[in-house]
């Protein structure tokens, strides 16, 4: 299973939603979505952009956890 950390970076660097949305040009709704871990895909364009307003890395959003039976 894929864990998205997006708000631990938001929270990390002090930022909102709104304000993030506006850096990505992502409307807060999708971008909330992908937060909350109830989307099923991300672009590779959303994906860097996101990269750049949060000066991070690709790893630093999304963590991979093994699923225990």
């Amino acid at each position: 299973m894929i864990r998205i950390k997006l708000d631990v970076m938001m929270a990390e660097r002090k930022m909102s939603l709104n304000k993030l949305s506006e850096l990505v040009d992502i409307t807060p709704a999708n971008l909330s979505i992908f937060k909350n871990e109830k989307g099923k895909a991300i672009r590779f364009t959303t994906l860097d952009a996101l990269c750049e307003a949060l000066e991070c890395q690709p790893g630093d959003l999304m963590e991979y956890i093994v699923e225990e039976d």
